[in-house]
């Protein structure tokens, strides 16, 4: 049998409109496992708030995190194909400065375990915590480390000035990519980085061809994984410009086991 792997993205794909995993998705993907597929969980989230859908799935498998910048294994921390690439903390500093001037409404440097902010009062979204205990103020004294990503908030239509502004200060050494959906905000990363080299690195590690690759996802930061992917899927309900690059498009939507009904049938699974 020829192992694949399923790469997942979690938001607006194997999730519902609830943040949720369904049944029929907790389902499914065990059912891949245990016939000794490869899922990994692969997301712009960071690992702080995707873990408890890893641990709710109970599959042992790498996952990627921040769009790529986190490739780890959980509970595994000598896996040897492990990365973590950062960014210089000298950049967030110095767009924390220029804040006001840019017109960037929030600031977030992602720490390794905690979130450094411009301001205290976050936006109310399962991608920030709750609990203020794991926020520090963005400062020189609180950030001693290089941050993995940057999140910046404004909005829609400064977001194209202040991406060209990054790029033209900071463009050899970053990438800026824009979230969509309900919570358009801009994220920084480190040059090169997507979701398709955090996939690329699992398949290579597993020895996986690219053929044996299955890929999901909705928004433009899953374009790159599932062009590489032998086989890209869009959800239904995914983006225009997501559906023009994949391979293949669910017949259901996020909200309607979209994913588990594809992979059910891809995999001839008896459920």
């Amino acid at each position: 049998m020829q192992q694949h792997l399923i790469a997942i993205d979690l938001d607006g794909t194997t999730l519902n409109n609830k943040s949720q995993l369904s049944p029929l998705t907790i389902q499914t993907l065990r059912l891949i496992s245990e016939q000794g597929h490869l899922v990994s969980i692969v997301t712009g989230r960071p690992f702080r708030t995707s873990s408890s859908f890893y641990r709710q799935l109970n599959i042992a498998a790498p996952m990627v995190n921040f769009n790529g910048a986190l490739c780890h294994f959980p509970g595994n921390p000598n896996w040897l194909a492990a990365y973590h690439q950062d960014l210089d903390r000298e950049i967030a500093f110095e767009l924390f400065a220029n804040q006001e001037e840019l017109e960037i409404d929030l600031l977030m440097a992602e720490g390794r375990d905690r979130l450094f902010t411009s301001s205290m009062n976050l936006p109310d979204s399962p991608y920030y915590p709750a609990d203020v205990s794991d926020i520090d103020k963005l400062s020189r004294e609180s950030l001693t480390y290089n941050p993995t990503a940057l999140t910046i908030f404004s909005t829609e239509e400064k977001q194209p000035v202040i991406e060209r502004n990054i790029n033209q200060h900071y463009g050899d050494f970053v990438s800026v990519r824009t979230w969509g959906g309900d919570f358009p905000v801009l994220e920084v990363v480190q040059k090169g980085i997507n979701k398709a080299v955090g996939v690329e690195k699992i398949a290579k590690f597993y020895r996986i061809p690219k053929s044996a690759i299955v890929a999901f996802g909705d928004e433009e930061n899953d374009l790159e994984m599932l062009a590489y992917a032998g086989r890209g899927v869009v959800m239904k309900n995914g983006r225009d410009s997501v559906k023009a690059i994949a391979d293949e498009e669910t017949k259901f939507s996020n909200d309607q086991d979209g994913l588990a009904k594809h992979l059910i049938e891809l995999f001839e699974l008896d459920i």
